[in-house]
């Protein structure tokens, strides 16, 4: 779905979302309550730039609205694969974005993520997985690597990777995979305002995702395993 659809069917036709680039911002009204909207959008690669523009509005709303709500819209096809940002220091840059949004939570803020489009990689680790909950249109094209990528990382055999994503979240990419992993809490289908407004009044604050993975058997021993870390 295109943003400027998107921003339509949550807030109406005056939204006061804008984009500059491939950056979204922007103030929006619901239901009586302030917002802040932040997100990318044309499968954005996030670079340094990309992640210190949406950290930096991030702690705006920290410094200059306390406790208001953000709401994330997540369409990025990843990091930034170049040198020059490598160089730069495109992972402490990431790490801060991620810094950022934890910052604000812990601060009274409600952290919404919604994957509108496209999650891949880096780029949706530091930003809708780490928000309070995170959300996604059907439509949406979750994964963190390609199979082809997790063989050349695990040294297991594509056609063996292919065989386990059949029966296994953990191997496959797709909204219900991640669904069932406790990544993403719910998919919104059809009233977008009443999944906003749900994810608003309900969304956890605090990280039920192995939780969540067990109960939904997409995780089977993430959450025991956590426990009995926590526990030693």
């Amino acid at each position: 779905m295109q943003w400027t659809l998107l921003a339509e069917k949550l807030f109406g036709l005056d939204h006061g979302i804008s984009a500059q680039d491939d950056f979204l911002s922007g103030t929006v009204q619901f239901e009586g309550a302030a917002l802040t909207v932040i997100g990318t959008t044309n499968h954005a690669p996030i670079g340094v730039e990309m992640a210190l523009k949406q950290a930096r509005r991030v702690l705006d709303t920290l410094a200059q609205h306390p406790g208001r709500a953000i709401l994330l819209l997540i369409d990025t096809q990843g990091q930034l694969l170049r040198r020059r940002d490598e160089l730069l220091g495109i992972n402490r840059a990431m790490a801060h974005l991620g810094c950022c949004i934890d910052l604000a939570r812990r601060r009274g803020h409600r952290v919404i993520g919604l994957v509108y489009d496209q999650a891949l990689s880096g780029g949706f680790i530091t930003s809708g997985l780490i928000a309070d909950a995170c959300y996604a249109l059907p439509e949406a094209e979750i994964r963190v690597m390609r199979i082809p990528a997790m063989a050349r990382v695990t040294k297991i055999a594509e056609e063996r990777l292919a065989e386990l994503s059949q029966t296994n979240p953990v191997f496959a990419p797709g909204v219900q995979n991640y669904v069932a992993m406790g990544g993403v809490q719910a998919v919104w289908k059809h009233d977008l305002q009443a999944g906003l407004r749900s994810a608003l009044r309900d969304a956890p604050t605090t990280d039920r995702r192995s939780r969540d993975g067990q109960s939904r058997g997409g995780r089977a021993l993430a959450y025991a395993v956590a426990q009995q870390v926590l526990a030693a």
